[in-house]
């Protein structure tokens, strides 16, 4: 017995032994690889700043080229203006949008003063002055939550199962957003003022649309006043309700009765109260739906009369053609030194 007690004890402290060992290899790898992990980029850091310390002459120049050049452009170029406008699209009507604001943007590449005269009925001048039409969407986390909310209460619940909210994010598109912001560039500060109703008329008066509209508002109408009536009877049901329950209570405070059917009052209590709150729930929606739906697109901010110029340091091309021009020389002196390595590395 005396003899086997040491022989444990000794193997005990063999094995523990060995277990801090190991542990202490462990945390030296995992210091080893946090540490190899700061070399690598202090050495980077390092490396990038002796390649612009060797370079930087070269990088200046470049640099100063592009400043020069970019000032010249600026002085010599008109000064241009930008105004934006906020709508939101119903119906889909958002893809026509889009392809009418494309359309507008192609006529001002080809430089057809003529055709956006037209479009626009404006002069020459003006249609001359136009430089640009974007249109982008107002991303919206929200829009997405809530498209997806409308989604799973119109389709089964085998759909919704099948279909996750993350294949419903990535297949969610900019035109499925609710708000999109219209931007146009010009050389005239005064002309966005002539511009909004022609590009919403565009969409409006398209008969697929209007005939949308109007299907949809005749049954919000429909639905609007359904609900209102039943709202109305539910609350008659309710006075009618009360009185029979003044009238049974004035009964039995003239005698002593016992009440069996007292639970299932307050069953019924709660139940039209539960259908109300429904209804009411269901008339809200239908409310909003109507303002939102009463045109094809609704205008949130119309283009402001006077547009404002547009600067800033990071719009200005004297800066744009500086960073432009250290940008293509750096990749220049990549490539040489690239080059140099590939031949060099070819011995």
């Amino acid at each position: 017995m005396s003899t086997n007690q040491p022989t444990n004890k000794n193997e005990e402290e063999v094995d523990l032994g060995s277990l801090f060992v190991i542990i202490g290899r462990g945390f030296k790898n995992i210091f080893n690889f946090i540490g190899n992990i700061f070399k690598g980029i202090f050495h980077a850091v390092i490396t990038v700043l002796i390649f612009l310390k060797k370079n930087i002459i070269k990088i200046g120049i470049a640099a100063v080229i592009g400043f020069t050049t970019g000032l010249f452009l600026q002085i010599t170029t008109t000064d241009r203006f930008e105004s934006n406008m906020l709508v939101q699209p119903n119906f889909k009507s958002s893809r026509q949008l889009y392809n009418n604001v494309k359309f507008y943007n192609d006529l001002v590449k080809q430089k057809d003063t003529l055709g956006l005269q037209n479009t626009f009925n404006i002069n020459k001048e003006e249609a001359a002055a136009l430089k640009k039409f974007t249109i982008e969407p107002i991303a919206n986390q929200n829009d997405v939550i809530d498209s997806y909310n409308d989604f799973i209460q119109s389709v089964d619940t085998t759909t919704v199962k099948s279909y996750t909210f993350e294949d419903f994010k990535n297949s969610f598109t900019n035109l499925d957003y609710k708000i999109h912001k219209i931007n146009i560039i010009a050389e005239k500060n005064d002309i966005f003022n002539k511009l909004d109703e022609v590009i919403i008329s565009s969409v409006v008066k398209n008969k697929y649309f209007n005939r949308l509209k109007t299907l949809t508002n005749e049954n919000l109408n429909r639905t609007d006043s359904l609900l209102r009536q039943n709202l109305t009877q539910i609350d008659t049901l309710r006075r009618v309700y009360m009185e029979v329950m003044v009238e049974e209570a004035k009964k039995q405070s003239s005698g002593t009765s016992i009440d069996l059917g007292g639970e299932k009052r307050t069953t019924k209590e709660l139940e039209l109260f539960e259908t109300n709150r429904k209804l009411n729930a269901d008339l809200k929606t239908v409310v909003e739906d109507k303002s939102e739906k009463y045109e094809v697109i609704n205008v949130i901010s119309n283009f402001q009369p006077i547009g404002s110029e547009i600067k800033g340091v990071t719009k200005n091309k004297a800066f744009q053609l500086a960073i432009v021009g250290a940008l293509i020389m750096i990749f220049i002196l990549l490539l040489l030194k690239l080059n140099i390595y590939l031949n060099t590395y070819k011995k």
